[in-house]
């Protein structure tokens, strides 16, 4: 048994693969969501548990994803920190980048650090950019910073020196003092985060990760306890923001790592179904209860970034993280998104979100506020037998009392105001998808987009109409689909070092090295975890750029060996920079970070492919309602159960397929086909 859970900012999801002992084929699926708990996580876990009927004794994988360091730090929930860098570079967090995101915008917010200026220590040592020791480091300070932490109850410390990325043996030497000076705290060295260069995000990355250090490993502490006491034998692995899991220990050491897992998990799910189905080109869109994201995979591939921001705005510059991300896009959109109006009189939904409690008003627990969840049952689109799994009827009196202020304000009637609101939702998903496509080069023509997410279904047809992708793909449990995305994903680390030098004949023996030293490294930290050398599968990128830039592009080194010449990593650089910037320069090519990603394969379950038992399309009708689709008319619509479709079924809208985690609608302009996997299929009719 496989099980995989995934805490959401709404839901918490569940995924569990039993497997038949004999032939190793999966014989059954159980899903179930559960309300997310932000006073105590482990309880919607469990809460997941009970409701899909898991004995945790029988599990011998388990995966699990959670939103608890993200919403630490946008909430401003973390540990009291203090930071101790190099003398001279104590206001390097205030300082930041000095740039504002809307150059224009007078509504500009200069964003506090999260460490005050008094818990900014300095000691005196220098290093210089290559590494070299210019002042050794002078620990008589220690004891009175101490004291000082001691003082203002501290409960994390955050040590980042000037060119540590290059040496950090001052670093290694304070991180042993301080921790003996203050045993109860915990103290993390930039080192340990991140071994690439820029002052201010490098220092940024090692304060937000000291930031959540006490309440990860609490956190991480209690779900291993708690989980091995309710039978769990192996240790569970945690999902990282670069896709791949870790070990539970892997995160405890560094628990930004976590910053993005339940996103980056939907991602590769997606990547693993469409190797299944051949279809390597995605746009993957993942809406939940509380955002939207969406990423772009490209053959196959996602790409990774350390350039990853938290409270990132129009009018905020948001707090950098250096830490291997999947390049993803992520809005304030999704099921529980508030509608509401402005000063102006426009109409605006979300980023604020009702969540779980009180939720949207058709939970009719107590929330007051119209949700873009709320829209779509008052358009039609949810069936109230299926709202929630079918475990609530949506809440029609509260529903109406949320939105008798919208419609005063605007002058509307109930339905418009509805309408709007699924207007400007899908309008700002377009923007996100814009993002990742458009505006970096690519055609969303030439992709085929799979949503997932509970309300990813809901929405894919119109942002899929208004890109014009042709083909829309809505997987099996789409509704829990970063949890199964889990059980896809190999254990996986990222090595990245910046070494700044100009690609020639001459450096091709360095680079050699470095990567070798990487890749040693990376074979003794799989070691820890009782794995061999044989089993670590590694692949080798290079941030380039050219002479004189100051951003680069990240280039996969396609099969690296000793063998591989300059000349084609060169080639492949100025195929990505046109690719991403539609321009190449015949200048000199630099080299800033080397980036090597060990892998250890795990074990993956197959997509089973559904049985055909020759029913009729009309045995999964269960009813049928009048739905609004916006500018294609009101439509009295069939409703089908999901769980009765069949492959080779083929559905011609206006239709919608209900199950217990998402609803697909089917617009008029569509028409459905069922996969031998049970993916359901949208393309446009008059392409049939």
């Amino acid at each position: 048994m496989r099980v995989a859970t995934d805490i959401g900012g709404t839901f918490t999801d569940l995924v569990c693969l039993e497997f038949d002992d004999k032939t190793g084929k999966p014989i059954g699926v159980k899903v179930s969501k559960s309300d997310t708990t932000p006073s105590n996580f482990e309880e919607g876990i469990f809460d997941t548990i009970h409701k899909a009927d898991v004995d945790l004794n029988k599990i011998d994988f388990f995966a699990h994803g959670t939103t608890v360091v993200i919403n630490a730090l946008t909430e401003r929930k973390g540990a009291k920190t203090a930071l101790v860098t190099t003398s001279g570079f104590r206001d390097v967090l205030e300082i930041a980048r000095c740039n504002r995101p809307d150059l224009f915008n007078f509504n500009f917010i200069k964003q506090s650090p999260f460490v005050p200026r008094f818990l900014r220590f300095e000691v005196e040592e220098r290093m210089d950019y290559k590494g070299g020791i210019v002042k050794e480091l002078n620990t008589s300070t220690l004891m009175s910073i101490a004291k000082v932490c001691k003082e203002e109850s501290v409960e994390a410390v955050a040590i980042c020196l000037l060119h540590a990325y290059k040496n950090p043996v001052h670093e290694i030497r304070l991180l042993e003092e301080l921790t003996r000076l203050l045993p109860n705290v915990e103290i993390i060295a930039s080192y340990q985060v991140t071994r690439e260069w820029r002052e201010y995000e490098r220092t940024s990355s090692t304060v937000l990760s000291a930031y959540v250090l006490p309440l990860a490993k609490k956190y991480l502490n209690n779900l291993e306890k708690k989980l091995k006491a309710k039978g769990l034998k192996k240790a569970p692995y945690i999902m990282q923001s670069n896709g791949g899991i870790t070990t539970i220990k892997d995160v405890k050491e560094n628990p930004i790592t976590m910053v993005e897992s339940g996103p980056s998990s939907g991602v590769f799910g997606a990547i693993a179904l469409g190797k299944v189905i051949g279809k390597k080109d995605l746009i993957v869109l993942d809406i939940g209860g509380t955002t939207a994201k969406c990423a772009l995979v490209e053959n196959g591939q996602v790409k990774i970034t350390t350039n990853y921001k938290i409270d990132h705005s129009r009018t905020k510059a948001g707090y950098p993280i250096q830490t291997p991300v999947i390049d993803i896009v992520e809005i304030g959109n999704g099921g529980g998104s508030i509608a509401w109006i402005d000063a102006g009189g426009k109409m605006h939904v979300g980023p604020k979100s009702a969540g779980a409690m009180p939720g949207p008003a058709a939970y009719g627990r107590g929330g007051k506020n119209l949700t873009t969840t709320d829209a779509n049952i008052i358009t039609g689109k949810i069936h109230p037998d299926y709202f929630l799994g079918g475990e609530l009827q949506p809440d029609y009196v509260s529903i109406d009392l949320a939105v008798a202020p919208l419609c005063k304000k605007l002058n509307a009637t109930k339905e418009d105001v509805a309408k709007g609101i699924i207007r400007i939702a899908n309008a700002n998903m377009i923007n996100a998808l814009k993002l990742i496509s458009v505006n970096k080069g690519y055609d969303p023509r030439d992709f085929t987009m799979m949503v997932i997410g509970g309300g990813g279904a809901m929405h894919g047809a119109d942002l899929a109409r208004e890109l014009q992708v042709k083909e829309l793909i809505i997987p099996p449990h789409a509704g829990v689909f970063s949890a199964f995305g889990m059980l896809m994903s190999n254990l996986r680390r990222d090595y990245i070092r910046t070494n700044v030098f100009i690609l020639n004949d001459k450096q091709k023996k360095n680079i050699q090295n470095i990567f070798l030293e990487m890749r040693t490294i990376a074979i003794a930290n799989y070691k820890e975890d009782n794995y061999d050398s044989s089993d670590v599968v590694f692949t080798h990128y290079a941030d380039l750029r050219y002479n004189g830039q100051e951003h680069y592009v990240k280039v996969q080194l396609d099969n690296f060996s000793d063998k591989t010449e300059l000349d084609e990593i060169i080639t492949n650089f100025h195929k990505a920079h046109k690719k991403q910037y539609s321009f190449s320069l015949d200048v000199s090519v630099e080299l800033v970070n080397f980036h090597l990603v060990a892998e250890v394969e795990v074990d993956k379950p197959d997509f089973p492919k559904l049985e055909n038992t020759e029913k009729k399309v009309e045995d999964a009708v269960f009813g049928n309602q009048e739905v609004d689709f916006d500018d294609l008319g009101k439509h009295l619509t069939k409703f089908y159960n999901r769980e009765l479709l069949e492959p080779g079924m083929i559905i011609n809208g206006p239709a919608v397929i209900a199950e217990n985690a998402t609803t697909t609608i089917v617009t008029p302009i569509h028409i459905l086909y069922v996969d031998d996997y049970g993916n359901l299929i949208l393309t446009l009719q008059q392409e049939k």
